[in-house]
């Protein structure tokens, strides 16, 4: 099977994991995903089958969607309930002035990547220096927060719920954890759910028990989105002869399908509407190299 399959990832198991379970299940030897859950995260995680592992780095680049919990008076070192604790305080905050706090976390702000992270530091990522107990200095980025709301509260457990749209790159244990800084109390993540990742929102998604209920009813195939639906550029069709050359590498003459069309990454498409692969126009719109040949 070729194609990308949405998965609710599970709390508890890696993202790699999580792509080994699918491996079983639809039995190819393939297969890839397109971004990386922490193991207590759930959500949204699309996973590439076959052939379409070679469309992953092609993907769009899409913001993101979140549901958190965390509480209040509570830091660990990972910045989420799984960390050592270092710190517990009393706290006297209402919801209201949950709510307030919100105000200054939204549009373009900037934020410190914690370094429970997979930024690379001279070439090392930042959560193996945190493990080894080394904290370095890290750049400030800049990010947006499109959304936020407060979603949930039980102020009697100093626990919050809020559903954030963000930015690609937006570290939602480093908000959580600023926002506790700003209540004056301090703030750890307790749970994480992904709920819109790569423009798929978490009710087209599938988690790996309802995955085995399809493979022993034959209804895998149901699951299975095509790559050039999920990649989804602007499409250009050529002709049959055209349709050759770019599935053996060869670059096509922009002049020769119709016009010239904005540089960029396109569908190419056969004469019959077969997907062929992803094509790029360079700057000067003449010519259409190929970026990846669909194969299955």
């Amino acid at each position: 099977m070729t194609g990308f399959v949405f998965l609710d990832k599970g709390e508890g198991m890696t993202s790699f994991f999580a792509a080994s379970r699918l491996r079983r299940i639809f039995g190819t030897k393939k297969i890839g995903h397109t971004g990386t859950l922490d193991p207590m995260a759930t959500g949204v995680l699309p996973i590439a089958l076959g052939g379409a592992t070679k469309f992953i780095e092609l993907i769009p680049d899409h913001d993101k969607a979140y549901k958190a919990s965390f509480r209040l008076g509570l830091t660990t070192d990972t910045l989420d309930i799984t960390g050592e604790v270092l710190s517990q305080s009393e706290v006297d905050v209402s919801a209201e002035q949950v709510e307030k706090a919100l105000d200054s976390f939204r549009g373009e702000i900037k934020q410190l990547p914690p370094m429970y992270s997979a930024i690379k530091k001279d070439g090392v990522r930042l959560y193996e220096l945190a493990r080894q107990g080394i904290e370095v200095e890290r750049e400030e980025r800049l990010i947006t927060v499109y959304s936020l709301a407060l979603s949930g509260s039980d102020e009697e457990k100093n626990e919050y719920e809020i559903t954030v749209e963000c930015s690609k790159g937006t570290y939602i244990r480093s908000l959580i954890a600023d926002i506790g800084e700003a209540l004056g109390c301090g703030a750890t993540m307790t749970a994480l759910r992904r709920i819109k990742a790569n423009g798929v929102t978490i009710d087209k998604c599938y988690t790996v028990a309802q995955l085995e209920q399809m493979k022993e009813k034959n209804e895998l195939s149901d699951a299975l989105n095509s790559v050039d639906s999920f990649i989804s550029y602007d499409k250009i069709k050529v002709s049959e002869a055209q349709s050759r050359r770019f599935s053996n590498g060869g670059e096509l003459d922009c002049n020769r399908f119709g016009g010239k069309k904005e540089p960029g990454l396109y569908c190419v498409y056969s004469p019959v509407g077969k997907f062929l692969g992803v094509g790029e126009i360079d700057e000067n719109r003449e010519k259409l190299s190929v970026k990846r040949v669909y194969v299955e």
